[in-house]
C-alpha cells in the first residue's frame, strides 16, 4: 500500500469526507513535500479503495445543481489496514532516493569552478528553504492543522540543515583540492 493510500485512510479516520476535502487536508499538511503525494491520484485511490472494501460511499454532498461530491467513510477493514500499515511505516527503513546523491557520485566530472558554483547555488536554495518552512508552519497553525504535522516540517528542516552543513564544509574542501 502506498503512502498516498495510508494518508487518505488516516485523513478519513476523523470522519466522512469527499475527495476535495481529503485533498485540501493533505495540501494543508504539506504532504506533497514529504510523502510524495500526487494530488491527481487521490480521486482514483478513493475509488479503488472503495472497490477493495477499505472505504465505503456514505453519500453525496454538494450544491443542488446536481454536481454532488462522493463522500467516503473508512470501513473497519480500512481501519485495520491503516493500523497495520502505520506500524509498518514506523519500522521500515527505506533509502531516500535523492538526485543530490547522484550528483555527489559524479562530482569529479565537473571542473572545480563549476562544482563550486553548483555547491554554492544549492547552499542558497537550502537557506531559502528554511524561510519557506517557517511560512508553512505559520500557515498550518492559522488553519488549525494538528500540531504534530509540524514535526514533518521539523524533520525536513533538520535534513536541510545536515545538507547545508555538509555543503558549507565541502566548499572549503573543494577550494583546498581535498574534494573530489
Amino acid at each position: 500500500m502506498t503512502s498516498t493510500r495510508v494518508m487518505i485512510l488516516g485523513v478519513l479516520l476523523d470522519g466522512p469526507l469527499h475527495g476535495y476535502e481529503v485533498r485540501k487536508t493533505l495540501e494543508l499538511w504539506g504532504t506533497q513535500h514529504w510523502a510524495n503525494i500526487a494530488f491527481g491520484s487521490i480521486y482514483h485511490a478513493l475509488g479503488k479503495m472503495a472497490q477493495e472494501g477499505l472505504l465505503e460511499v456514505a453519500g453525496d454532498s454538494g450544491p443542488p445543481d446536481g454536481r454532488g461530491r462522493t463522500v467516503y467513510v473508512i470501513t473497519p477493514q480500512g481501519r485495520a489496514e491503516f493500523d497495520r500499515r502505520l506500524r509498518e511505516h514506523w519500522s521500515e527503513i527505506m533509502p531516500i532516493v535523492d538526485p543530490f546523491q547522484v550528483a555527489l557520485t559524479f562530482m569529479d566530472r565537473l571542473p572545480k569552478a563549476d562544482l563550486l558554483a553548483v555547491v554554492r547555488e544549492r547552499t542558497e536554495r537550502l537557506r531559502a528553504g528554511f524561510a519557506s518552512f517557517e511560512r508553512a508552519r505559520n500557515a498550518k497553525r492559522a488553519a488549525d492543522a494538528p500540531r504534530h504535522v509540524d514535526e514533518c516540517l521539523a524533520l525536513s528542516a533538520a535534513e536541510y540543515g545536515a545538507q547545508l552543513e555538509w555543503l558549507e564544509q565541502a566548499v572549503a574542501r573543494i577550494e583546498r583540492d581535498d574534494l573530489p
